[in-house]
């Protein structure tokens, strides 16, 4: 899956290490990814990186080691960030780009620039104490905050959303279908796998089932771990999951599905080439999750 590969060491043992951190820095060697906030921007289709004595002052994070070089973001507050504010974009705008860089490459940006946006978007969010509205500093090269009142350390968070092609009939037999829905808020003819966050004291396995009976009516049974990607837009983790229809009728929630469908093989790459059905991106798990049912590569794409 696009975004999920192991692309470098995170050295959680060295960020206490002031020393080592202070000769990171001052290594020309190193490379810095200036942030806006939690925003980037491209330079001629790429994200730049540079050295920490072209970088501006700001909050370093400490991201970690990819082959053989250090890495580390610097959060600059918005209204002192380097050129037009307008050149400074979300990580939205740009994954589809990091990805297909990483194709290219052999070997993506994306899990460096995902896991400094991850930290960015935490210390935007995160400015006081949850258990006494105190003022929080960094620690840790960015990745602990401490309360400067009652000593409370706060560490980042990532919610963890189940994501997952549920389906029905004989594997692999010509009439087995999978279920696909679609947001009231899309476009027509856009499509997707359902999707939801886990709750509290619930099992990921349970979350799936949860959903897709409250948005779709349909009762699963069997559930298997697919796959991971990280999704900090702002704080996700996508947990992907195939499952297995034990009742297959179909009963929108009229709120976060408005319409849902079965569809076999067939239907799938008939539409799809056909241009009625458009599935959401590449880069998703999602895609990843209908691709693998179906076997191929499917055209089109949001």
């Amino acid at each position: 899956m696009a975004l999920s590969q192991h692309a470098h060491d995170r050295h959680g043992e060295l960020r206490r290490d002031d020393d080592w951190l202070a000769r990171t820095w001052s290594d020309p060697a190193t490379r810095v990814l200036v942030l806006s906030g939690a925003r980037l921007r491209l330079v001629d289709g790429q994200v730049p990186w540079v050295s920490p004595q072209e970088a501006p002052d700001g909050l370093r994070l400490l991201l970690g080691e990819r082959d053989g070089v250090q890495h580390v973001a610097v959060v600059v507050d918005p209204e002192a960030a380097p050129g037009v504010r307008d050149d400074w974009v979300p990580l939205r705008t740009v994954v589809m780009t990091l990805a297909e860089q990483g194709e290219r490459a052999g070997l993506s940006e994306g899990p460096l620039v995902m896991h400094a946006v991850g930290l960015a978007e935490w210390h935007l969010s995160t400015r006081h104490c949850p258990r006494c509205g105190g003022r929080l500093l960094p620690r840790q090269a960015g990745h602990v905050l401490r309360c400067a009142d009652c000593g409370r350390d706060q560490f980042p968070r990532s919610d963890p959303a189940v994501i997952m092609l549920i389906t029905d009939g004989e594997p692999g037999a010509p009439d087995e279908r999978c279920l696909i829905g679609r947001n009231p808020q899309w476009p027509p003819g856009r499509y997707s796998t359902l999707a939801g966050f886990v709750e509290p004291g619930e099992t990921m396995e349970d979350a799936v089932r949860r959903e897709v009976a409250e948005e779709t009516g349909v009762v699963v049974g069997e559930v298997d771990y697919f796959g991971s990607q990280p999704w900090p837009l702002p704080a996700s983790l996508m947990v992907g999951f195939t499952g297995r229809a034990v009742d297959t009728g179909i009963v929108v929630d009229g709120a976060e599905i408005e319409d849902a469908r079965w569809l076999t093989r067939d239907d799938l790459r008939r539409e799809t080439e056909a241009g009625s059905l458009a599935l959401p991106s590449g880069i998703s798990i999602s895609r990843s999750l209908i691709e693998s049912w179906y076997g191929a590569p499917l055209p089109g794409t949001w």
